[in-house]
């Protein structure tokens, strides 16, 4: 359970709203998710679910989206006000030492082909970010945590974020997946909170970044149970 009572924010509800804003925009087609009772008629009709075939689940919908080049909301609202925030930004490669094996780190937290000296724009990270948050974390979300496709956007995003920082085997295990399968969103996002360790330690730093953020950033929970 939560060490902090998790409510819905207003900054967490205008996060949600903006990625559904987006979905409408970019052309993006809900899949049975609900949509959250405060947004305004004008959003509920562009995130309105697809009328999809039978032989089209909705995950098979989701992949077509994907390889047809559009960018998810769940992935847009996970990177802009949670992974991004959180990770902090490093155009040089630096040495990052925290975990139990040392590994060379660059933009937002990548880890994956860095090597000493690489240097990036702060454009080609965040590129870089959301391609490998599709591919790495949210795909294999949709396709290995029953009805994950079909929960709210702002639970999505909150478990994509989780994922990219204790991993995704971790979170298609989780408490929080077995929630999700079982339509249990709120219990769902406060599952998730429980990953607040390091080294088997509890950090005030994990404690802010699973549930309500800080000043400055917005927490997992807090945008999970904002969306619902």
């Amino acid at each position: 359970m939560p060490i902090n009572k998790i409510v819905p924010t207003k900054r967490g509800k205008a996060a949600v709203l903006a990625a559904l804003i987006f979905a409408g925009v970019s052309g993006w087609q809900a899949v049975d998710q609900p949509t959250p009772a405060y947004a305004p008629p004008a959003v509920v009709q562009m995130v309105r679910p697809a009328v999809v075939a039978p032989a089209l689940t909705p995950e098979k919908l989701i992949h077509q989206q994907v390889a047809a080049g559009k960018i998810p909301p769940a992935v847009k609202l996970a990177v802009e006000e949670m992974i991004m925030p959180w990770e902090g930004l490093r155009l040089t490669a630096y040495l990052d030492t925290l975990p139990k094996k040392d590994v060379w780190t660059v933009c937002y937290g990548e880890t994956l082909n860095i090597k000493k000296g690489m240097k990036f724009t702060r454009e080609q990270c965040v590129a870089m970010l959301i391609k490998r948050v599709i591919h790495d974390y949210y795909l294999p979300l949709v396709d290995g945590v029953k009805d994950y496709a079909i929960a709210p956007v702002s639970l999505q995003a909150s478990m994509i974020s989780g994922a990219y920082n204790f991993g995704v085997a971790g979170q298609k295990g989780s408490r929080t997946a077995g929630f999700v399968t079982t339509h249990q969103y709120s219990l769902a996002c406060d599952a998730q909170t429980a990953w607040n360790k390091s080294g088997g330690k509890v950090l005030p730093g994990l404690i802010n970044r699973r549930e309500n953020g800080d000043a400055q950033r917005k927490g997992e929970a807090e945008i999970c149970k904002s969306g619902l």
